[in-house]
């Protein structure tokens, strides 16, 4: 792949300081989106895989959202599962990174970059702005006091009033305003994403619709190449997300062979 870019600039090298500021630079950033997927499949780093990600995230019509990569599509390009782990509780306690539990599957985990996240937030509290300026307010509060101090999926009602209350008095409203989702134990709220309920909607369908895809053909499998073209009916998300997904939760397997990389069901 580098000696492709090379060919195509002249082969001439730029110096770092040459590159800075070059627009040049962001072209080469933007060509992450166009790498093929079976070269982006085996990293033994995973915040490299996390940038390679976020970079490809798929651009979504209709919903404003910010990119964030599933922890099963780290466990498709990362084959070390327990250094992936590792290298997210770094990250967590860094403030690099926060990770979320979604509810489309009980091992199913978001990941996005914390930089992401207050965007992300700060488009949701534009809408309470213009109707109601103190819970705008308390917005502020849960990203100064809440998220800082909280790298965990999850926070106890009477943890979350309480870090609340450094900036002021808290009502029962505020609490159930932020930008969490409470449980079957009253007393426990998972963080979540603002604003991406119908992703998480097609980010099932389109899981469904890809194995029924993949099922219907002779030997359950195809060609990467073939398969990469496809356009989903169900979900907004591109065909790369999702097979990196099921990848990564085990339900589709790489397969090498000589007329490419396969991706197949996985019958264990």
């Amino acid at each position: 792949m580098a000696e492709s870019s090379q060919s195509k600039s002249g082969g001439k090298k730029r110096s770092r300081s040459e590159s800075e500021g070059d627009p040049d630079a962001d072209a080469d950033a933007a060509s992450l989106q166009s790498i093929q997927l079976e070269n982006d499949l085996n990293f033994t780093d995973t915040a490299i895989a996390l940038q390679m990600m976020k970079a490809q995230f798929p651009k979504l019509d209709k919903v404003v959202v910010r990119p964030f990569i599933l922890r099963s599509q780290l466990y498709s390009s990362v084959k070390d599962r327990t250094q992936v782990d590792r290298d997210l509780e770094s990250l967590k306690k860094e403030a690099v990174v926060r990770v979320f539990k979604l509810n489309t599957g009980k091992d199913d985990h978001a990941i996005m970059f914390v930089d992401d996240y207050l965007a992300q937030m700060e488009n949701a509290v534009k809408r309470y702005d213009a109707k109601d300026k103190q819970l705008s307010d308390v917005f502020d509060w849960f990203k100064q006091y809440v998220i800082k101090s909280k790298t965990d999926v999850s926070i106890s009602h009477p943890e979350l009033c309480s870090l609340l209350s450094n900036g002021g008095d808290v009502t029962e409203k505020h609490v159930t305003s932020m930008p969490t989702r409470q449980l079957i134990d009253q007393n426990l709220y998972w963080f979540v994403i603002p604003n991406i309920g119908s992703i998480l909607k097609g980010l099932s369908q389109g899981r469904k619709e890809l194995l029924s895809l993949i099922n219907r053909t002779k030997y359950k499998e195809m060609v990467l190449a073939n398969l990469e073209k496809k356009r989903l009916r169900l979900s907004p998300l591109d065909i790369r997300f999702h097979i990196r997904d099921l990848i990564g939760s085990g339900l589709l397997k790489t397969v090498q062979s000589p007329i490419g990389l396969l991706i197949r069901l996985s019958r264990d």
